[in-house]
């Protein structure tokens, strides 16, 4: 059995799940996520809890059995708490600002970089002074906020000589050391 698909998922106060014709659709304070689900995957929603389960135990449907129950618990906590992914500009220049749901940033090149979001996610940007500038993404879509965030990391990627680029805030960085002096 697999550890993380036979553990239940317990649905807090206020958030709504229904299933029809494998489609599970999760409704909450944050939005409406929907997932559609392998047929050889089966969900039963009773009261508070969900507990995913599978019909045999071939390889293929022990892979999709954790799978699902994590999408699922994903959008259960999204739509309810919510997901925030925060990421820094480290460079000499680099700037960012939001405009709505434009993000206009100054990487480096030379033009402004202009990254138009998605409407489920909203956007903030800090600069503080003696500090990197800062990207804040929020959302209840877990896999959009993630594939938007790296779509920006994409943009300027970190090198690994003096670090700047775009990183996750907390993210540890392989650096390499530069060339060395000429001997004598």
């Amino acid at each position: 059995m697999s550890r993380i698909g036979k553990m239940p998922i317990t649905i807090p106060a206020g958030v709504e799940v229904k299933m029809s014709d494998n489609v599970v659709s999760v409704k909450g304070k944050k939005g409406t996520l929907t997932q559609a689900i392998d047929p050889s995957i089966s969900v039963v929603i009773d009261g508070s809890s969900i507990q995913v389960s599978r019909a045999t135990d071939n390889k293929r449907e022990r892979a999709m059995h954790g799978l699902y129950r994590s999408l699922i618990a994903n959008m259960i906590h999204g739509v309810s708490v919510g997901y925030k992914v925060q990421q820094e500009l480290s460079g000499v220049g680099f700037r960012a600002t939001n405009q709505g749901q434009l993000l206009d940033m100054v990487l480096g090149y030379s033009h402004h970089v202009v990254f138009d979001l998605p409407k489920e996610i909203t956007v903030t940007t800090q600069a503080e002074r003696g500090k990197n500038p800062t990207i804040i993404l929020e959302s209840h879509d877990k896999q959009l906020l993630g594939q938007v965030a790296a779509k920006i990391r994409s943009l300027r990627p970190p090198e690994p000589y003096k670090g700047k680029g775009i990183k996750f805030t907390g993210e540890i960085l392989r650096r390499k050391a530069g060339k060395s002096a000429a001997k004598k």
